[in-house]
C-alpha cells in the first residue's frame, strides 16, 4: 500500500476513535440514517427515517453466528470480514454511488458495534463525515421505553369515545386535519380494533414498531396544547396499548360520540365493505364468538356471513355483541365518563363528520381541563 494510502487509512480511523459520541438526541442533524442490521432485524423495528443497508444480509448473519458457536470468534470475524467487504463494496457501487462529497450519514447496527463500525470506517475512507450512533439500535430502544413512561403522564389527552360503528377513527383523522394534535393508536397498529378490525393485506407491526410509532408521536407534540386520541382498549389485535399510556387514558376526559344506530350501521357497511371479499374467513373469525353468544346466534350469524349478507350480521353484531360490551366497559375504563361530553350525531357522512369535528373543536375552545398537570 501506498504512504498516502496507509496514511489516510490511518488518519480516517483516528478521526472515528476521536469522535464525540453521537446520541439519539443529535439524529437530526444528519443527511442520512443507515440501519446497517439484517433485513429481519430491520422488519422488526427501526429506527424511523433509517433504511436499511445490511453488511450482512440473514443467511449472512445465521451462518457466522453459527460459526461463531461451533468454531469461535476469529473463524467467525475471518468469514463475516469477507461478506462484510463484499456488501460494503457493493453498496459503494450501488446505493451511495450518488452521495456528494459532502454528505453526512448516521450509521447504527445493534449495539453500535462492529457492523456500523465496519461501514463508518470505509465511508470516512471515502471523504464523507459518516458517524456511528453511539448504543445503536439499543439506544434508540431505551429511549423510545422512556418517552412513552416520562411523557404519557403530562399529556392532555382528550379521549374520543362511542360505540362501534361511530366513527371515531374518521373523526380523530378529521380533527388533525383540522390542525389539532392527534394519536391514531389503530393507525400505529394497522389495525382497527375489534374483533374484525385486520386490515386486508396489511400485517400489524411487532410489539417495538408499534412503541416506537407512538414515541415518534408524543415525542413531537406541545404538551401545552391538547392531544386527541381515541378510546382503544389495552390491546389492539394482537397488540399492547403501553400501559403508561394506558393508565394516562383512563383518568383523561372523554367525548363521548353518540350515534344513531341507523348512522352507525350505514357507516359500518361502508368502512368493512371488504370484509365481503372472504365471505368463508369472515365466517370462521366469527366463530370466536362462540362461547359468548350461543350455537344458534352462531349459525344464524356464519350463514349471513357466507351468504354476503352484512347488513343483517352488522346489525345484529351491534345490537347483541357490540354495545352491550360497550355499556358495561366504559364507566369501568375512564374515571372520568360520568363527566364526559357528549356529541350527537346523525349523520355518519363525510360531511357528517366534519361537523362532528368541528364541534368537538368549538367545544374544546370554551374549556380546559384542570386536571392536566402542567407541561414539563
Amino acid at each position: 500500500m501506498a504512504a498516502c494510502d496507509t496514511q489516510a487509512t490511518v488518519s480516517a480511523l483516528t478521526a472515528v476513535a476521536q469522535r464525540a459520541p453521537v446520541r439519539v438526541a443529535d439524529i437530526p442533524e444528519f443527511d442520512t440514517l443507515i440501519d446497517a442490521r439484517s433485513p429481519a432485524e430491520f422488519a422488526l423495528d427501526h429506527i424511523p427515517g433509517a433504511f436499511n443497508c445490511p453488511v450482512l444480509d440473514d443467511e449472512e448473519r445465521r451462518i457466522v453466528g453459527t460459526l461463531y458457536k461451533q468454531s469461535g470468534a476469529f473463524e467467525a470475524r475471518r468469514l463475516g470480514g469477507a461478506m462484510v467487504a463484499a456488501n460494503l463494496a457493493r453498496h459503494l457501487r450501488e446505493r451511495f454511488a450518488d452521495r456528494p462529497p459532502q454528505w453526512k450519514p448516521l450509521v447504527y447496527c445493534w449495539r453500535g458495534g462492529l457492523r456500523s463500525g465496519s461501514m463508518v470506517t470505509w465511508l470516512r475512507l471515502v471523504g464523507w463525515d459518516a458517524q456511528q450512533l453511539t448504543g445503536g439500535y439499543k439506544s434508540y430502544r431505551h429511549y423510545v421505553i422512556e418517552q412513552i413512561a416520562t411523557r404519557s403522564p403530562t399529556l392532555q389527552l382528550r379521549v374520543i369515545c362511542g360505540a362501534t360503528g361511530s366513527a371515531k377513527t374518521r373523526v380523530l383523522q378529521g380533527l388533525g386535519v383540522r390542525g389539532a394534535q392527534v394519536l391514531d393508536l389503530e393507525e400505529c397498529a394497522s389495525h382497527k380494533g375489534s374483533l374484525l378490525g385486520a386490515l386486508p393485506g396489511v400485517p400489524q407491526p411487532s410489539q417495538k414498531q408499534f412503541e416506537t410509532r407512538i414515541a415518534a408521536v408524543i415525542g413531537a407534540v406541545d404538551l401545552a396544547r391538547p392531544l386527541f386520541v381515541e378510546g382503544e382498549s389495552a390491546r389492539i389485535g394482537r397488540l399492547s396499548v403501553p400501559i403508561p399510556l394506558v393508565t394516562r387514558m383512563r383518568a383523561s376526559p372523554c367525548i363521548e360520540i353518540e350515534a344513531t344506530p341507523e348512522a352507525r350501521l350505514h357507516y359500518l357497511l361502508r368502512d368493512y365493505a371488504y370484509l365481503g371479499d372472504d365471505r368463508q374467513a369472515l365466517a370462521d373469525k366469527l366463530g370466536m364468538l362462540k362461547e359468548m353468544q350461543g350455537n344458534e346466534t352462531m349459525r344464524r350469524w356464519q350463514a349471513w356471513a357466507r351468504a354476503g349478507d352484512l347488513p343483517s350480521l352488522f346489525a345484529e353484531l351491534m345490537t347483541l355483541h357490540y354495545d352491550p360490551h360497550y355499556q358495561r366497559s366504559q364507566a369501568r375504563h375512564f374515571g372520568t365518563w360520568a363527566q364526559r361530553r357528549v356529541v350527537a350525531a346523525g349523520d355518519l357522512s363525510e360531511a357528517g363528520i366534519a361537523a362532528i369535528a368541528d364541534a368537538i373543536l368549538a367545544a374544546q375552545d370554551k374549556t380546559s381541563d384542570p386536571e392536566s398537570p402542567s407541561p414539563s
